[in-house]
């Protein structure tokens, strides 16, 4: 423990946790803190204010990150025929029909996104107790049930991410790494600020976001003024 307190002593010094900060500022703040061994994600988590639990309310959309995620995507496809040959040459991991599944039905989960064709998706929806509570559900929304793999594939590897509210309303999303050069971390915050404004729903009420707070793997969260919300309306 000593090491970690030493280490939060020095983060402290750097910022006011009982302070709202810019974007830009909050970034250059998490710069500062201690480095740790591997290159840490920065995430954001934005609390809104609709209620989950109402079918209406419900936030969720993708958004391109104009940096990427600075994760190397593993992807896998469930395709037949001269799909699985798409897949593969796009850049895909993985891709197959019924091995492929058999091995997810057996609790294989390693990769980091799943895209499924529309003629796979019956077959696709027995594994749900899989896919779904790790968030790897292909939907149509998301783009990832489709028949235009190649482009699916690209996408993905090319940062683009789903965003959707939990039970609690809270959003919560990596949106790149701390060795990007700040001001891309700064347009890929912006990016995404943008799009999960895009996406209240009509029938929210009162105050959509309540609060930003953006944050390291290992790092403290700061909390971002909301007027930054203002200034990011494109």
């Amino acid at each position: 423990m000593g090491h970690t307190s030493k280490r939060f002593r020095e983060i402290a010094k750097h910022f006011d946790a009982t302070k709202k900060y810019g974007v830009r500022e909050a970034i250059d703040i998490l710069k500062k803190c201690p480095p740790v061994k591997f290159d840490q994600s920065v995430d954001i988590a934005l609390m809104t204010g609709v209620d989950p639990r109402k079918s209406d309310q419900s936030v969720r959309g993708t958004v391109s990150l104009p940096n990427g995620t600075g994760k190397k995507m593993r992807i896998l496809v469930l395709a037949k025929g001269d799909k699985i040959k798409e897949a593969l040459s796009a850049g895909a991991d993985y891709a197959g029909n019924e091995d492929l599944i058999e091995k997810i039905n057996g609790g294989w989960t390693d990769f980091d996104a799943v895209i499924a064709t529309p003629d796979m998706m019956r077959e696709v929806g027995k594994l749900g107790k899989v896919l779904g509570p790790r968030g790897l559900m292909p939907t149509p929304k998301a783009g990832t049930v489709t028949t235009d793999i190649a482009k699916a594939v690209q996408e993905l590897q090319g940062g683009k991410i789903e965003f959707k509210i939990d039970r609690h309303g809270a959003i919560n999303n990596a949106v790149g790494k701390m060795s990007f050069d700040g001001a891309k971390l700064e347009e890929n915050v912006r990016s995404y600020l943008n799009a999960v404004l895009r996406a209240k729903p009509a029938s929210a009420k009162g105050q959509f976001v309540k609060s930003i707070t953006i944050s390291t793997t290992m790092g403290p969260g700061i909390k971002i003024d909301l007027r930054e919300i203002e200034a990011t309306k494109e």
